[in-house]
């Protein structure tokens, strides 16, 4: 047996189990409660916003600024309840990994003082600091390359202490440059043409909504035996 395989194995004998505790509480109670889905909205949100982002969701349609900015504070307010400090513009770059852009709810005011704010241009769009593509020299700083843009399909989340709001990653010209804008587009692709051929049989068909079938096995691997694989 390999040195790297007999430490690993020390290392996961090592372990101590992971303690959990619900309160007392149904799975049902827990739920999903980190997630900025349809209960949350629903409590923390304007009538007028909620349909905004519904019409988002599931038509395509713009969210005006205004409604940005009114979803923004509503996602914060709703976040601070559950002691987070951070957020983050969450995205699936080509590295095959996940990338996350940070910023705290902080915005310098006049007189040296400082306030907690999320606005809407911070929800709706960053720039992740690792945008500026090679071109040749030093860029100008307005000149970022790539740009990280909210998808209000993919509902934010907690982890931690970070508020998490998934996103696509585009340049500047429009390019795909992450895993989620292609997946997104061929969703709508999709939608469209299977719209198409339902309203052969029935007129009222308006969406197709395509799903992903999990398998039903799952293997959890120690982090001391993955890292030797790796």
């Amino acid at each position: 047996m390999s040195t790297r395989r007999i430490l690993a194995m020390q290392d996961v004998v090592k372990r101590t189990p992971v303690e959990f505790s619900n309160n007392n509480q149904q799975v049902s109670q827990y739920y999903g409660s980190n997630v900025f889905g349809l209960d949350a909205m629903r409590e923390f949100l304007s009538e007028e916003a909620f349909n905004s982002i519904q019409n988002s969701m599931h038509q395509g349609t713009i969210v005006e600024r205004k409604m940005a900015d009114q979803v923004a504070a509503c996602m914060k307010a709703w976040a601070q309840s559950k002691g987070v400090t951070h957020f983050t513009h969450w995205f699936q770059p080509l590295s095959g990994a996940t990338a996350e852009k940070h910023d705290g709810f902080f915005e310098p005011i006049e007189g040296g003082r400082a306030i907690e704010r999320f606005s809407g241009n911070a929800l709706v769009q960053q720039e992740p600091d690792a945008s500026s593509f090679p071109n040749g020299g030093i860029r100008n700083t307005f000149e970022a390359r790539g740009y990280t843009a909210w998808d209000p399909t993919s509902p934010a989340f907690i982890w931690g202490e970070t508020l998490c709001i998934p996103t696509i990653f585009i340049s500047y010209t429009g390019e795909s440059l992450d895993f989620k804008t292609p997946l997104l587009k061929s969703l709508h692709a999709v939608d469209k043409a299977a719209t198409d051929v339902c309203q052969y049989f029935d007129k009222n068909v308006t969406k197709v909504i395509a799903t992903l079938g999990w398998e039903q096995e799952y293997f959890l691997v120690d982090l001391s035996f993955y890292n030797i694989r790796c």
